[in-house]
C-alpha cells in the first residue's frame, strides 16, 4: 500500500482497541464514542480485506491477522513520536528571531525585553530590521513587529493603544515641526499650522530631534511614553486615536509556537 493511502486514523484506533481489547475503553482514550471506534475498525477491515477482531464469550479477541501486524504498527507509532519530538526540539525553543522597526526597538522594545530576558535567561534574541514587507519564508523569522492598521493576512496581537501624540522639548513654544514618512500620511499627520523644518527617516529620529529642540513631532504614543515620563519631552494636548498601532504578527505555524506565544503575552501585557 502506498504511503499516501495509509489509513492512519484507523490504525490509531486499531492500536488502542488492541491494547484495551475493548471498544468502550478505546473510545475513552481517544475521546470518541464506542460506535465511532466500531465504524473505524469496520472501515479498516474493509480496506485491508481481513477480520481484525472477534467477539467471544470472554470478550473481544484479536485475530491472527491483526496480531501479525501489531508489533510493526506500534513500532511505527513510536517512530512517529520520536519524529515529533525531534521537530519540536529543532524549532530552537531558546532562540527568538524578531523583525522590528529600528525606532520601535530603541524607544520601546529594548526596555520591555530587559524584564522578559531576566525572567527567561536561557533565551537568545536576534533582532533584524523590519517593515511591513517582511517575507517570513525567506527571513527565517519567528515573528515581526510593525506599525499598521491590523495584522492583515497574518496572526497578530496589538501592542498598546492605537494613539498618536504631538510632543516637543520642555519650554518649546515655536511653530517648527519635524516630519517622518509615517507621520505625513492620512489622519496621523502633524498639525497643519506647524511649518516643517526637518525631515527624518522614522519616528525615533523625530523624537531625538524634538529632544534636541528642533521642534514638535507627532508620533505613536508608545514611542514617546518613556521620554514623556522621564521629562525629556512634553505633550501638546492629549494623545488622540489613530488608525495604526504596533502589532506583533506571524504566520500561523510560527504563531502557534510556545516561545512566540510567551513573547506575545509579555509584549501585550498591560
Amino acid at each position: 500500500m502506498k504511503r499516501t493511502h495509509l489509513p492512519l486514523n484507523g490504525l490509531r484506533v486499531l492500536d488502542a482497541a488492541a491494547r484495551h481489547l475493548s471498544f468502550t475503553r478505546a473510545a475513552d482514550e481517544l475521546a470518541v464514542t464506542p460506535a465511532a471506534v466500531g465504524q473505524q475498525i469496520r472501515a479498516l477491515e474493509d480496506m485491508l480485506g481481513v477480520v481484525l477482531f472477534r467477539r467471544t464469550p470472554k470478550g473481544l479477541e484479536l485475530t491472527d491477522e491483526a496480531g501479525a501486524g501489531l508489533d510493526a504498527l506500534r513500532g511505527g507509532f513510536l517512530q512517529f513520536e520520536e519524529a515529533v519530538r525531534a521537530m519540536q526540539q529543532g524549532q530552537s525553543s531558546f532562540r527568538l528571531t524578531i523583525a522590528v522597526p529600528r525606532d520601535f526597538a530603541a524607544k520601546w522594545l529594548h526596555h520591555r525585553l530587559i524584564g522578559y530576558a531576566a525572567a527567561n535567561p536561557e533565551i537568545r534574541y536576534t533582532l533584524v530590521s523590519g517593515d511591513s514587507d517582511i517575507d517570513f519564508t525567506e527571513a527565517n523569522l519567528d515573528c515581526a513587529i510593525r506599525l499598521a492598521d491590523g495584522p492583515a493576512e497574518l496572526e497578530g496581537a496589538q501592542i498598546g493603544p492605537a494613539q498618536f501624540v504631538t510632543v516637543a522639548a520642555p519650554g518649546y513654544d515655536g511653530n517648527r515641526g519635524i516630519e517622518w514618512p509615517g507621520c505625513t500620511r492620512g489622519q496621523d499627520s502633524k498639525d497643519p499650522e506647524v511649518s516643517a523644518v526637518m525631515q527624518v527617516a522614522d519616528a525615533g529620529l523625530g523624537l531625538d530631534a524634538a529632544i534636541a529642540g528642533f521642534g514638535s513631532v507627532t508620533v505613536p504614543y508608545l514611542l514617546a511614553e518613556r521620554d514623556l515620563t522621564e521629562g525629556r519631552l512634553v505633550a501638546f494636548g492629549e494623545a488622540r486615536p489613530a488608525r495604526r498601532a504596533y502589532w506583533v504578527v506571524a504566520p500561523t505555524p510560527q504563531w502557534r509556537q510556545k516561545k512566540v506565544r510567551a513573547l506575545v503575552d509579555a509584549l501585550t501585557a498591560a
